[in-house]
């Protein structure tokens, strides 16, 4: 290996070590977007009510396939999520064994509010941006999952 290759791969090192480092605080920044003013959701029930709005009603084991979570973890969320009135329980509308889960009206009510809440907040963030730089962004990010989404086998589902 010559000079430049070794110089080419320890910019990749560090680059990927930069991405890593970027991303974990850009989880810190984004659970708190709202500035505290006022999210009604926590992050996994935020993650799981954005997936069941996406995809319909799903089952224990399709969110744990969805998740890569196990079904106990998911049935303690689903269970304390049913309490607060944010899921329901009902048939497979498929006529299947398994009962799956729905988002009740409350349950779209307090998603949409805190969606709206972090709205604010990325577009407070990104205000100084250019526009053409937000839609890079986006677009990086997009592929930045999709790739990751490939790798583990468990695509998200996108609007």
């Amino acid at each position: 290996m010559n000079g430049t290759d070794a110089t080419t791969r320890d910019a990749r090192v560090g680059d990927v070590g930069g991405i890593e480092f970027e991303a974990m605080v850009l989880g810190r920044h984004l659970s708190p977007m709202g500035g505290g003013h006022g999210l009604h959701l926590d992050k996994s029930a935020y993650t799981l009510l954005s997936r069941l709005r996406l995809e319909g009603p799903m089952s224990i084991g399709q969110l744990s396939e969805a998740f890569g979570l196990d079904a106990s973890t998911l049935n303690r969320q689903t269970a304390r999520m049913v309490k607060l009135g944010l899921l329901r329980r009902i048939p497979d509308p498929d006529g299947g064994m398994a009962r799956k889960f729905e988002v009740t009206e409350l349950g779209v009510e307090h998603f949409d509010h805190d969606r709206r809440v972090k709205l604010a907040g990325l577009s407070e963030v990104l205000s100084g941006w250019p526009a053409d730089d937000v839609a890079e962004l986006a677009d990086l990010l997009r592929r930045f999952n999709a790739s990751i989404e490939e790798r583990d086998g468990r695509p998200w589902p996108r609007p």
